[in-house]
């Protein structure tokens, strides 16, 4: 059984919670600006004293309410600054923050809201108010609902103008490390999700060791001017988030930014994002792998529509090849004349598509790819993959600016440990291991043993040098007619890769070969019918003998990966897309293989009896 510890070299407090952060940075650094939000089109920037002051104000609005220590309050928005603001005002009035996601089902909506207890839940819009007005009478507990675009920060400003300060302050530092700061439910790939108990002491615990470790993205902001000035090199830290708040890892980037006075921006809209990316130029970003796999695919036929195709090939192939030459120690002189090139025509493009500025990105979620993170880091943006789960508030490894393998999602960051079981399960050990799931103690005697090693359900591999390497899920491996054993994944994340695939599926449990199921980006498709002088029409294409030559390319290049035994022997093109609002994905965009094999089980039937 192999182990790797990380040990901790920073002080973790052992007293406080969250919202000291708040307090201290606008006591101690009132005109740094720690937020610029989006007011009619233009970024207006909000300083410590400013967020201390409102979020006062909001928290004694739910003290007025009658909401209680310990009381859970839900949150239904999208990405926005008022998210934020009402997350640090249930935690000032002692209360505990359930996330739900804006794209929740009525039915999904009731489950947390019943589950939690919820004494209140504040939405964003009409629509979800709807979805909480649909099932308000299955739910005894819940006492108000407030809407962000009927004034609910306005309408709790109001409500706790008679609260006075002491109280307040009683209410806010009567909470501990111990005590529940949020109940996250899983998105859940099968079953009813289930509420994860996360303490301020988990959250304290990740981020005093994150901010330290991540020092070249967060850090600076302790060298810039009271005023939220620029650094030595002109560039204060921001980062603009865009994935939803709900789910833990944007959160923690939310906290993390708070705490070291980052300037954080957010976007509500996707359509929007290139936009808001250009007008706020954050210095870091954070995305999961299909973000990445996107900008890479779009950027990739926009060039072939251009013309420019076999340019931006080459300059894709330059990167890469930069990149695992820096790992090898030494970047030959002709490769390096190519990469000043390529920067110049190609490479200041993309970054310019995050705003320019931005130098590092953090991935999780799902293996970015060892392609795509060469690719990355070969054009000037480094992503730092990392590893975790809801259920460790974040990360629980992480690839450092000065500690990077791609392909590997790094070592266990500090007061972490790190052990494969005899049948290659995942487990680890420290202090952002949560309290246990919500009024369901079996399942939390199923994922945390007698010695506290959590079982995280993933299968992963650790080198000689402690970094992780995920190889699959525990749950998802795929036993062949022939007894082979496979991992899916691996074959997924590769195949995705490819400009005109979107989602895929690999099949062949208890099947004499490996197949996969796959579905068409419609963006890619549609330029690649265009350039090919085809029909752009998904139901005709599916059966053109180019359209499928290009995709077996894929599966060809995804192939090298694995044995023959494990590779994907045959593939089915499907007319149809696998989404989130059609519940086929999670929020957090992983597939659901229940869902789609249930809906899919006659094209699987078909691949294997033709």
């Amino acid at each position: 059984m192999r182990e790797y510890s990380t040990a901790l070299s920073v002080t973790v407090p052992a007293t406080g919670n969250l919202t000291d952060d708040v307090v201290t940075n606008g006591r101690d650094h009132a005109d740094a600006v720690v937020f610029s939000r989006p007011v009619e089109g233009t970024w207006h920037d909000v300083t410590a004293a400013q967020f201390l002051a409102e979020v006062r104000d909001v928290a004694k609005g739910l003290v007025a309410a009658g909401i209680e220590a310990g009381d859970r309050v839900a949150l239904l928005s999208r990405t926005r600054y008022e998210w934020t603001l009402l997350d640090y005002a249930i935690w000032f009035a002692g209360a505990v923050t359930v996330p739900i996601y804006e794209t929740s089902s009525a039915e999904q909506v009731a489950w947390i809201l019943a589950d939690s207890g919820a004494r209140g839940v504040v939405v964003e819009t009409p629509d979800h108010g709807s979805r909480v007005t649909q099932v308000r009478d299955r739910l005894p507990d819940l006492h108000h609902v407030w809407s962000l675009e009927g004034r609910a920060v306005q309408v709790l400003t109001t409500l706790g103008r008679d609260v006075d300060d002491a109280t307040l302050e009683a209410r806010r530092a009567g909470t501990g490390p111990g005590d529940l700061a949020t109940l996250i439910y899983t998105s859940g790939t099968t079953g009813r999700p289930k509420g994860c108990r996360l303490t301020h002491g988990n959250f304290m615990f990740e981020l005093t060791v994150a901010v330290d470790e991540l020092d070249e993205l967060f850090g600076r902001a302790r060298g810039a001017t009271a005023a939220g000035g620029e650094d030595a090199e002109g560039e204060a830290p921001s980062t603009l988030l865009f994935l939803p708040l709900a789910h833990v890892f944007a959160r923690i980037i939310q906290v993390g930014c708070v705490k070291a006075r980052v300037r954080l921006g957010h976007s509500a809209d996707i359509r929007h994002l290139v936009e808001d990316l250009g007008e706020f130029q954050p210095t870091f970003v954070l995305a999961v792998p299909r973000v990445f796999e996107k900008v890479f695919n779009t950027a990739s036929q926009r060039a072939v529509a251009d013309g420019r195709g076999a340019i931006f090939g080459r300059a894709a192939d330059v990167a890469i090849a930069w990149s695992r030459s820096r790992d090898a120690g030494r970047v030959p002189l002709r490769l390096r004349a190519q990469h000043r090139v390529f920067d110049a025509l190609v490479y200041g493009r993309l970054r310019d598509a995050l705003g320019g500025r931005c130098r590092y990105a953090v991935s999780g979620g799902a293996p970015l790819g060892e392609r795509l993170g060469h690719f990355y880091r070969g054009i000037g943006i480094t992503v730092l993959e990392g590893y975790g789960l809801t259920e460790t508030t974040a990360a629980l490894t992480a690839n450092l600016p000065d500690a990077q393998k791609v392909g590997t999602v790094g070592r266990p960051l500090q007061g972490t440990s790190v052990r494969v079981a005899d049948d290659g399960e995942l487990l680890f050990r420290g202090g952002q291991v949560f309290a246990g799931y919500w009024q369901a103690d079996e399942a939390t005697a199923e994922v945390i043993d007698d010695r506290g090693w959590f079982h995280t359900g993933d299968l992963g591999e650790i080198d000689d040098e402690g970094f992780v390497r995920i190889t699959g899920r525990k749950k998802e491996i795929i036993v062949t007619a022939g007894g082979k054993n496979v991992a899916p994944t691996v074959l997924e994340d590769l195949l995705r890769a490819h400009p005109l695939v979107d989602q895929c599926l690999v099949v062949g449990d208890g099947q004499p070969f490996i197949a996969a199921l796959v579905t068409l980006d419609p963006e890619s498709l549609s330029a690649w019918a265009t350039q090919h002088s085809k029909p752009d029409d998904l139901a005709t294409l599916l059966h053109d003998d180019d359209l499928r030559a290009e995709v077996q390319q894929g599966v060809d290049q995804a192939n090298l990966a694995v044995s023959k035994a494990e590779s994907i022997r045959a593939f089915t093109l499907l007319d149809t897309a696998w989404t989130e609002e059609g519940g086929q994905l999670t929020p957090s965009l992983k597939l659901k293989r229940s869902v789609v094999m249930r809906e899919h089980r006659d094209d699987v039937d078909a691949i294997y009896h033709r």
